[in-house]
């Protein structure tokens, strides 16, 4: 196995589409070391019934139980991530975080409905029934819900053998930095230090800086509305018509659109107290996005700073083609106040989405 993610990383060198990295060639170190040990544990995985018969679990291989990659925006992390996914023998699950906890808090409610006094009990077991290997994509958590929940969740999913993976910008001890009740956080960072591989994709370049920018439309002038107003004519087919999603039961109107391309403002998505799940689903939907009038963004409009990173996480997850009319540039779009820091990820997906091949 570690040949074979060896052999697809000297694929894309040889082939031009990245650079040789020595910082991306440790983190492939990390990772053969995990796929060693996912490879000991098959046949332990195969003795685990007769030893479960017998009173006594399986041994588990040394090694670690699983690889957090972190680092800078552009360097490579979830390329290095979907490629080890891509290699490895074991039963995988990949799956970016804000989707995944989504799926978590979904099947909680559907427990407790159900009387269930552990509701995380069941959703962790069904995460790991059929499933060796987890991995999740821009771990970052600033909500309270997810914090007091991802602590439990994973040392259930870790004890019952699940080999973890996951990409974040920020080391374990910086998640949830300053949060509401962090303390009932800190057991989570605790597990990802004792339990798995830290490796920081340090230095290096942002690869993902190269991009032109062809759909990226600064500052919002008569130009850029109507450059946007033609690519959406050339994007979409058919008349215009209003756009829903149903999320969790409910029908939630959110844009126009013509076949599979959408048009909405700004103020629109991000105005309304709309969450990863409506942008998910918004993303399933359509194939391409004309997004409108993006306004400086700062601690002034802070809950929508947020929304509109958790929009373009949604988008990129998809590889949803992507048109945007604002106020600034994208790594002037967003440079004081509380999330400034994290948004230098979304200016480099926003320079990646709106480049030329983007989507292809």
């Amino acid at each position: 196995m570690a040949r074979d993610l060896h052999a697809a990383y000297d694929a894309l060198v040889d082939e031009g589409r990245i650079d040789r990295d020595p910082a991306q060639q440790e983190a492939i170190a990390a990772f053969e070391r995990l796929a060693d040990r996912l490879d000991a544990s098959v046949p332990e995985r195969r003795r685990g019934l007769l030893a479960r018969v017998r009173g006594r679990g399986p041994t588990r291989p040394e090694g670690p139980r699983g690889v957090y990659v972190w680092g800078g925006v552009g360097r490579g992390k979830s390329m290095l991530m979907d490629l080890f996914v891509q290699t490895v023998e074991a039963p995988a699950r990949r799956v970016h975080f804000h989707a995944f906890m989504q799926d978590v808090h979904r099947g909680m409610d559907a427990a407790r409905k159900r009387g269930v006094d552990d509701a995380i009990k069941p959703v962790a077991d069904g995460i790991a029934d059929g499933t060796t290997l987890l991995a999740l994509d821009e771990m970052q958590v600033s909500d309270i819900a997810d914090a007091m929940i991802v602590g439990r969740l994973f040392e259930r999913l870790l004890a019952a053998g699940l080999a973890v993976v996951t990409t974040s910008n920020r080391p374990p001890r910086d998640l949830y930095k300053d949060g509401l009740n962090r303390s009932v956080f800190e057991h989570f960072i605790d597990l990802i230090e004792e339990g798995m591989e830290v490796v920081h994709l340090d230095g290096g370049q942002d690869h993902r800086q190269d991009g032109a920018g062809e759909t990226y439309l600064a500052p919002v002038d008569a130009e850029a509305r109507r450059t946007a107003r033609d690519l959406w004519r050339a994007l979409g087919e058919g008349e215009e018509e209003p756009l829903s999603v149903r999320v969790h039961g409910r029908e939630v109107g959110l844009a126009t659109r013509r076949g599979k391309a959408a048009r909405a403002r700004f103020w629109e998505l991000c105005g309304r107290p709309l969450g990863a799940a409506e942008y998910l689903a918004l993303a399933r939907e359509v194939d391409a996005l004309v997004l409108e009038d993006v306004p400086r963004l700062s601690r002034s409009n802070f809950n929508e700073a947020r929304r509109f990173v958790t929009l373009i996480d949604a988008l990129y997850e998809a590889r949803t083609r992507l048109v945007i009319t604002a106020a600034a540039d994208p790594d002037h779009l967003y440079i004081e106040g509380e999330g400034s820091f994290e948004f230098a990820r979304t200016a480099s997906r926003l320079r990646e989405m709106t480049s030329e091949g983007w989507g292809d």
